[in-house]
């Protein structure tokens, strides 16, 4: 069977080709009704926007540009899905492109989106990137870019991100209702977005509950594989009583180093994480964790994007959407004597 056309659809509904292409569109001109009716019927037939067409009508591209750190961490693989999702349904292809953590392969790869012809950009920041002068220079040619997750304040561009402060207090909190008081806090490169409110979080459940700020229970982290072992090691010598990691991978790294050296979960040491991982449940303990709303991150940026790039109406001013994250509080910190209460 041949793909239904926007001829197709205004012939059926009697109306237009303008009509009907202005109202899949979402254009202010086409009154809801008819909208409604249109959408309707381009949705119970199955029809998708040809993009080839539409790029030679509209000038445009019909791509988006994405460039996230590495694309094997689940959590961004999961925000792709969202953007994916999101930019099918409007009618544009996504190309995907890996900083691999690398500033200068970041400066690159946004070239790369820019010399295909990208009609914007989705780009969530290296753990490398203090300069977003690449960023600035292209927003000043107008092209529309979205930032998600990892995230600057330097560059004056919408902003997606996970409620970090929120769920990282929530997890101190946890710890500290169980009887926990000495929290060693394991986490990524300090100038990163996401470690600085997720650093803030913690800091702030602290305070609330009276208990004092220890420096000495702060430790950074890079993305080598044998880093996080020397660096529980050397929190075990300062009598932590648990351990909020702020990534699923750091804290997989915790639970490994605590069982190879035979320190009971949670009797001995709490852990909790900061994480997208779905085998949480599957550890040994199941492990603690807060859950972070990948897939809608994405959703949301790319609709922002989307939106930036069709100069839709009322577009609010750049800002940062903070999407709540989710406590799932599992045996890794869960004490008896807490269950019983």
């Amino acid at each position: 069977m041949d793909a239904i056309t926007i001829k197709d659809i205004a012939r059926a509904l009697n109306l237009s080709t303008s009509t009907v292409s202005r109202a899949l569109r979402d254009s202010y001109e086409i009154n809801p009704e008819t909208k409604r009716l249109v959408i309707e019927y381009a949705e119970r037939l199955n029809y998708r926007p040809n993009p080839i067409a539409l790029s030679l009508k509209e000038n445009r591209s019909r791509v988006i540009g994405v460039v996230v750190p590495q694309i094997a961490n689940n959590f961004f693989s999961q925000a792709i899905n969202g953007i994916e999702a999101i930019a099918y349904n409007r009618g544009y292809h996504v190309i995907i492109f890996q900083s691999h953590e690398s500033y200068e392969r970041e400066v690159a790869t946004v070239q790369q989106a820019v010399a295909r012809k990208a009609d914007g950009l989705l780009i969530s920041l290296s753990s490398s990137t203090s300069d977003v002068s690449h960023l600035r220079e292209l927003q000043e040619k107008k092209l529309p870019i979205v930032l998600f997750d990892r995230v600057s304040k330097e560059i004056d561009s919408p902003c997606i991100t996970a409620d970090n402060f929120g769920g990282a207090f929530a997890a101190t909190e946890h710890l500290i209702q169980s009887g926990r008081r000495r929290i060693a806090h394991l986490t990524i490169p300090p100038y990163i977005s996401i470690t600085q409110e997720r650093l803030a979080g913690y800091r702030a459940a602290l305070e609330q509950y009276g208990i004092a700020y220890d420096e000495s229970l702060i430790r950074y982290a890079g993305f080598g594989h044998n880093e996080v072992e020397p660096i529980v090691d050397d929190l075990l010598s300062l009598s932590p009583d648990a351990f909020f990691a702020a990534s699923d991978r750091l804290a997989i790294g915790c639970l490994s180093a605590l069982k190879k050296r035979n320190i009971s979960i949670p009797e001995g040491v709490s852990l909790i994480g900061f994480t997208n991982t779905t085998v949480a449940d599957l550890l040994a303990p199941p492990m603690s964790t807060v859950e972070q709303p990948a897939q809608e991150i994405g959703q949301v940026a790319a609709g922002r994007l989307i939106d930036l790039i069709e100069g839709k109406q009322k577009i609010p001013q750049p800002g940062t959407i903070r999407i709540p994250t989710k406590l799932i509080v599992r045996a890794s910190s869960q004490l008896e004597s807490t269950l019983l209460t």
